[in-house]
């Protein structure tokens, strides 16, 4: 059994023992800490919540709804929803927060709770610090029963968001109808199997071929998507003569595509696409995280805009985005973010939008992943001894490559001519998660093995 508490939210494994699993009274003491927080923040003692569709959603979504009603929080819930239809709402809602259950890509056997602040965007490590104080002194004062919250249940948002997409002024359908579309969507039996068929239906799509978008959580293989998890919808494309594959997570927060002829668009490269597309109709930067593919700056800077990197993780994402002006931004693993519509990770406008770049190009999916350079990522990682100090590894590296520029907020991104190697602690496991790009795959994978060994070195020394 795990339980793995962050400034972020909750997550781990359901049942077993309290605070080695997810248990009911883990959840209770959670929520109870992040109502406390929300007390006293002035914001509206309101909370959106919504779920995906795993087993356990159903249990879990009940604790915390009562929880937060026990605490004098209103609540309304969105119902079997999308992290970003939550993320969507809850401004609009005038909530002063949100929470998601939902253990993204994990396993069925996973749960978690991730916790957004009033404007939909996920909480900040300020604001996560002092939810985990709250809960290590677990010292909570509940309402009385005239002073308890009210729940109400709604179920439109997912096509609030949808209607809200269609109006994004880059969201073409005129152009997609025109098309004559095929796509087929791999939605892994959670919520995307209720959000991306209507989607694709309303922007235009002629024929939307389902596999597996019955939301009962019963993943029918490992729900990261992954190109080694989809050869059905690789399969699917091909078989159907599609102009397109889309599979999500099961909370549809990321976004991998299959072109035309059933080979992989390339998770890192969603975000490249979507952002040239963006690049061409707006002029502005772009921001992505450290272990992001180097094709979103060289895109960006082909357009005339500057590119940022920032920490992994996508409430750094969002904050670098902010500071710098960025129009698009996300992550490399298949998670777009287009701030002007909301600043979450969107696999829906991204959908809509690499739909309107294919048919305003009148290009295929192919076609467009010609456009961009080929780059490889390796990703390794290094199991350490417990107690080991990680820092101090990390610190002889950054030494041992002074020469070298080196970006150390987020571990140590060592940058060659052409190449790069990022390697980062994990807060979880006692690793060193290594991550390498190269326009040539054997290179970027000596490149990681080289600093393997470099590790390897500086532990025996």
């Amino acid at each position: 059994m795990t339980l793995i508490a962050s400034i972020s939210g909750v997550r781990g494994t359901i049942g077993g023992s309290q605070g080695k699993g997810l248990t009911p009274i883990d959840i209770v003491n959670f929520v109870s800490a992040y109502a406390t927080v929300l007390r006293t923040s002035g914001q509206p003692l309101k909370v959106a919540i919504g779920r995906d569709a795993r087993i356990s959603g159903a249990m879990v979504n009940q604790l915390v709804a009562g929880t937060l009603m026990s605490m004098g929080i209103d609540v309304v819930d969105l119902g079997l929803s999308t992290t970003p239809t939550v993320e969507y709402a809850v401004p609009r809602l005038q909530a002063g927060g949100g929470i998601i259950l939902t253990a993204s890509h994990n396993p069925k056997q996973w749960n978690a709770l991730k916790l957004l602040n009033e404007k939909g965007e996920f909480i900040s490590a300020e604001e996560g610090n002092a939810l985990l104080d709250m809960i290590a002194k677990g010292d909570f004062d509940y309402a009385e029963v005239d002073h308890l919250g009210s729940y109400t249940q709604d179920n439109s948002w997912i096509d609030k968001h949808i209607e809200g997409i269609l109006a994004y002024d880059l969201v073409d359908t005129k152009a997609i109808a025109a098309c004559d579309y095929t796509v087929v969507v791999d939605a892994v039996n959670s919520t995307g199997g209720i959000a991306l068929p209507k989607l694709l239906h309303a922007l235009g799509v002629k024929e939307v071929v389902e596999l597996y978008t019955e939301p009962n959580g019963h993943f029918p293989h490992n729900p990261e998507p992954l190109s080694e998890n989809l050869s059905d919808l690789a399969s699917a494309v091909k078989k159907n003569n599609a102009d397109l594959g889309v599979s999500v997570d099961p909370d549809v927060d990321r976004l991998v595509l299959v072109k035309e002829d059933g080979t992989f668009f390339g998770e890192e490269y969603t975000l490249v696409a979507v952002s040239d597309y963006i690049l061409q109709h707006r002029k502005g930067n772009t921001v992505s995280n450290l272990s992001s593919t180097q094709a979103l700056k060289d895109v960006t800077l082909a357009h005339g805009g500057s590119y940022a990197a920032a920490a992994v993780g996508e409430v750094n994402v969002v904050s670098k985005m902010k500071e710098t002006n960025a129009v698009i931004g996300g992550e490399g693993n298949g998670g777009v973010i287009v701030p002007d519509f909301h600043y979450g990770r969107d696999a829906l406008i991204g959908v809509a939008l690499f739909l309107s770049y294919m048919a305003k190009s009148g290009k295929s999916a192919s076609q467009i992943r010609s456009k961009f350079p080929t780059y490889y990522i390796s990703k390794n990682k290094i199991t350490l001894e417990e107690g080991m100090d990680v820092d101090a590894i990390l610190n002889r590296i950054k030494t041992k490559y002074s020469k070298q520029e080196i970006n150390d907020i987020d571990g140590v991104k060592i940058i060659f001519d052409g190449e790069w190697v990022h390697l980062r602690k994990s807060n979880t496991e006692p690793i060193i998660r290594i991550y390498s790009e190269s326009s040539s795959k054997t290179t970027a994978e000596n490149l990681a093995e080289k600093l393997i060994e470099d590790i390897k070195t500086l532990i025996k020394g």
